[in-house]
């Protein structure tokens, strides 16, 4: 069964002795909302809030806005591009206006490059009001104080206390949600617990497959290294474990703004082996040499530049190393992070400087590289790790399969998605009979679909003014389609305008008046229901 957690009444009561004992410190002044992670979703929450009227403080871990919109996913997941409406579609028109475009009707008019994209995040928190703070990270244990099932304030790890009238968790991590006692889970479902047909442990798949029955033992008849011990699950089980995350690489092909790809530190090639053998039988069952697209998918953006994001059966997708990051402490967080980016410094260096590897491969790999103008202060990789799921509450509304593909309808919509049901693989395990396979893999079109209110909302009976945008309640199923940035950005700006309902007539999160979200968020361009997205036509 997946698991379950809430931090739970005792977790709870000790963070409130605690915070009221801490260092005798003064309380901070309330403020209306305390946004936690500086993600897309983050800043669309906090500018959401401001247009409504609210004082809003947007708290970010890190040093960077936009999350993964700004950290190397410039190719943007859009399915059914006409549904994104609201302030995400204002976002993405400023992105375009910087390359000269005025309209958003068609799909690379929609891509632009991160430093542009962070400059716009930047311009909207400081013209909307919004305060940031930078490099404020909760406080790993004890940083959340609850009180009669009402966030009260939150503590980061420098001592400050940050209260507020409502909270909202837009990180990809889910920790302030976590330590407000919030049900959660993660990993995958079964089949019989939601009646989804496309959950658990899946069964032949070809997307980033090994076209070949390929060996998953070398010469010595060891494993390779990237191969997990079989055998695989029954189809349908129901496991702890998560897709692959990757970095979306932003390269370039500019000689003026080309830097080679340096040695990395660490560097091990002998992690490459089964990567190596591929290389070696490809030519025999392809009938030509390999080339950059077999290995990576690189989507051309403004200014020579491509988001090279994984493809394959071996690439960017670090497969098998996620599985321990949701429930992981920050330090073993932060281990995980760094090993994936040496796994992928080192996929490259490898493919551009290794003698087994083909020269006509090398020769196009090294005809990009890391781009002078982004990145700069993480050597010019990307700086946020593709957490494509993690913890996922489990609050008043669990979305499914079923509100993808069947009951596409809903009364409390706040947005709407459209693009696939879209899991990266989650494991590469030795077969019975010898052969490695991938597993995991979910690629099945959806049509545009409404998603709930009550999605983002915890269950009333645990936290009333708390609202989750990103670590949203769904299945892992419906989570593979919703978790796209463009529907993280339009939830973010329901929330901000739900903030300031709740705050306005003194109500739960649970209790505002749908009509009246409704209303404002059409007010601003939101498209809500699919009679609209059918009247606004293919853009």
């Amino acid at each position: 069964m997946t698991k379950f957690r809430s931090v739970g009444f005792l977790a709870v009561m000790a963070a409130l002795l605690f915070s009221t004992s801490l260092h005798g410190q003064s309380d901070a002044e309330t403020t209306d909302l305390v946004v936690y992670g500086g993600t897309a979703s983050g800043v669309m929450t906090a500018y959401s809030a401001a247009r409504e009227g609210l004082h809003v403080v947007l708290l970010e871990p890190g040093s960077h806005l936009g999350g993964m919109v700004t950290g190397g996913l410039s190719a943007t997941d859009l399915g059914h591009f006409r549904i994104i409406g609201g302030y995400a579609r204002e976002f993405y028109m400023k992105a375009a206006a910087h390359y000269g475009l005025t309209n958003l009707d068609r799909r690379e008019n929609w891509l632009s490059e991160p430093h542009v994209d962070e400059e716009i995040f930047r311009a909207m928190v400081k013209d909307s009001g919004v305060v940031v703070h930078f490099h404020e990270r909760l406080r790993e244990k004890l940083g959340v104080v609850v009180r009669n099932k009402k966030v009260v304030s939150l503590r980061t790890e420098d001592g400050r206390k940050w209260s507020a009238r409502i909270f909202a968790d837009c990180s990809y991590e889910g920790d302030l949600m976590a330590q407000a006692g919030v049900s959660y889970t993660w990993g995958r479902e079964g089949r019989e617990q939601y009646g989804e047909y496309l959950a658990g442990v899946r069964g032949v798949t070809t997307g980033h497959q090994f076209g070949w029955p390929m060996s998953a033992y070398d010469a010595d008849h060891h494993l390779y290294r990237e191969v997990m011990p079989g055998p695989l699950a029954p189809e349908g089980t129901a496991d702890t474990k998560v897709q692959a995350y990757n970095y979306r690489l932003i390269l370039t092909q500019d000689p003026a703004d080309k830097l080679p790809f340096p040695k990395p530190e660490g560097y091990d090639p002998t992690r490459f082996a089964l990567l190596k053998e591929y290389m070696k039988e490809f030519p025999e069952h392809r009938g030509r040499p390999p080339v950059v697209h077999d290995f990576f998918n690189p989507v051309r953006i403004p200014n020579h530049k491509a988001d090279f994001n994984n493809n394959g059966p071996v690439s960017s997708d670090y497969i098998g190393h996620s599985w321990d990051f949701p429930e992981a402490s920050y330090a073993d967080k932060a281990k995980i992070t760094r090993d994936h980016l040496l796994y992928t410094e080192s996929l490259v260096y490898f493919i551009a400087t290794d003698p087994s590897v083909p020269a006509s491969l090398r020769d196009e790999m090294n005809s990009w590289g890391l781009p002078r103008d982004e990145f700069g202060d993480t050597k010019h990789w990307p700086n946020q790790l593709y957490i494509r799921e993690g913890r996922r509450m489990v609050g008043e509304y669990v979305m499914r399969q079923a509100d993808l593909q069947t009951d596409r309808m809903k009364p409390d919509s706040i947005a709407m998605g459209s693009y696939n049901s879209d899991s990266h693989n989650i494991q590469r395990v030795a077969n019975l009979d010898g052969t490695v396979t991938n597993e995991g893999d979910v690629e099945v079109p959806v049509q545009p679909y409404e998603i709930a209110y009550r999605s983002m909302i915890p269950q009333r009976n645990e936290v009333q003014n708390l609202l989750v945008p990103v670590c949203l309640s769904a299945s892992h199923t419906a989570y593979s389609s919703v978790r796209m940035e463009p529907q993280y950005m339009m939830i973010g700006q329901a929330a901000g305008v739900a903030a300031a309902l709740a705050i306005a007539k003194h109500s739960p999160v649970q209790e505002i008046s749908i009509a009246d979200l409704q209303a404002r968020l059409r007010k601003h361009g939101a498209i809500l229901h699919l009679s609209q997205e059918h009247a606004a036509g293919e853009n």
